[in-house]
């Protein structure tokens, strides 16, 4: 049996991998563990519970709020809010801990469940690895006054979106259109209530949750309907979240897609000439654009290259003390004002630039060149095939004819018989051309 933790929590089909035995088990195995300096205090530990929209996680979120409950945890039951809200109120209220049941980005027929430490920290990988084996262990029952209570978390939006407005420091959005799309999650409920009390114009779609369309041909992973309702209304610009809003993508006023590594840039440069952006260093994954290496340089910008996932984006922020980093599928973390990526923040402060100098959305993204990119996984091989002898070659050729006009990267999949193969070039025929060549060695 492989790990139980995946990249960014506990995710699967919900009543199949991810059932409410499981949710429950966990939740108590995790009490055990993360309530551990609470019981060393001689003190209940507390935790916030909360979910996105999708049908399961009603009984996911019931039967981890039981879990806690039952090890003799305090829950607040937090409903529906945004994975970076949950994060944000467990750092408000003092909580021990937090748990999101989402799966983010997936469709609606799949859930999960993560965790957040004390702080609204994501958990390291040493962390999950002994909650998964305190699951194997029997643990202590709890009877009469040492079973938790479960309380419902009434002003958790609240406290939330009052936060995201204090973070604009008095700056308004007033004669701004803005277009939210909602991706039928977590943020229907909260994204369109601060832009407005932020001073914008907005139009809403995606904001009709039901428990079984999250993400469905909405959101940031399909952006047509966005960009046709932007242009449509005659907006300035379009604001797209996921199911759990972590992420956030965007397009102009012509409907132009402007994804993380463009918005990254954007905030970086503006960090910079305020004097915010800590270190002058920007922190961003091996899959961001060879564009946005080359924009920073152009503004004295060091970017700071880690593996793929925002988990290790943000253990680089935390270990050199950045204020900005992220990645290009929308992942986006300024740690001033949030432990984890938020698309409700980020994409407020991408439209408080766009009112702070009075520019469009295209003018601002003009300050990265994207290059083509061009992605193919080669699936049915080993990992292996990535260092093999005849692999490593023909990718050092590929880059040697590139040279600073492009790039390769060969990344094996970390859960599946695939190499992903990455080419940017000057154009994409060229990028096309190399990634299927290499494509073809990789296969053997």
């Amino acid at each position: 049996m492989g790990r139980l933790f995946g990249t960014d929590g506990v995710r699967g089909l919900a009543g199949v991998d991810v059932t409410a035995e499981l949710a429950l088990g966990l939740a108590q195995s995790a009490a055990f563990v993360l309530g551990r300096e609470a019981r060393a205090e001689s003190r209940r530990a507390r935790a916030v519970v909360a979910r996105d929209p999708r049908v399961s996680g009603e009984f996911i979120a019931a039967a981890v709020a039981a879990g806690l409950a039952s090890a003799g945890v305090d829950v607040l039951e937090a409903g529906v809010i945004p994975t970076p809200a949950a994060a944000y109120l467990v750092a408000d209220t003092g909580a021990d801990f937090g748990v999101m049941v989402s799966a983010s980005h997936n469709p609606a027929p799949d859930n999960g469940i993560k965790f957040f430490a004390a702080g609204g920290l994501k958990l390291a990988d040493d962390v999950e690895d002994e909650i998964e084996a305190a699951m194997a262990k029997p643990l202590a029952g709890n009877t009469g006054r040492e079973v938790g209570r479960i309380r419902r978390f009434a002003d958790a939006e609240d406290r939330y979106l009052v936060h995201l407005l204090g973070t604009l420091e008095g700056l308004r959005l007033d004669g701004l259109h803005v277009v939210l799309d909602c991706a039928h999650g977590a943020a229907a409920g909260i994204s369109p209530d601060v832009f407005t009390d932020a001073g914008a114009k907005v139009t809403v779609i995606g904001n009709d949750p039901d428990g079984f369309n999250i993400n469905d041909g909405v959101g940031s992973t399909h952006l047509d309907k966005l960009a046709a309702e932007v242009v449509r209304t005659g907006a300035d610009v379009g604001i797209a979240h996921d199911g759990d809003a972590d992420r956030c993508l965007a397009v102009d006023a012509d409907g132009t897609i402007v994804d993380g590594d463009q918005i990254m840039a954007i905030l970086a440069v503006s960090m910079k000439e305020r004097g915010v952006l800590r270190s002058d260093t920007l922190v961003a994954t091996v899959m961001s654009n060879l564009g946005l290496h080359r924009a920073m340089a152009d503004h004295g910008i060091a970017v700071e290259t880690t593996g793929v996932g925002d988990r290790y984006v943000l253990e680089r922020m935390t270990e050199g003390s950045f204020s900005l980093g992220g990645e290009q599928s929308g992942h986006v973390i300024m740690s001033r004002y949030a432990t984890t990526g938020d698309g409700v923040l980020t994409g407020l402060h991408l439209v408080a630039e766009m009112a702070r100098t009075g520019k469009t959305l295209a003018e601002l993204a003009s300050v990265m060149t994207v290059f083509p990119q061009v992605l193919v996984n080669v699936r049915g091989v080993e990992r292996t095939r990535a260092t093999d002898p005849d692999v490593v070659a023909a990718v050092e050729a590929a880059s040697k004819a590139l040279g600073d006009s492009g790039r390769v990267l060969l990344r094996p999949s970390g859960t599946e018989l695939m190499v992903r193969v990455m080419v940017e070039a000057a154009s994409e025929a060229d990028a096309r051309r190399i990634a299927d060549e290499l494509a073809d060695v990789v296969r053997g």
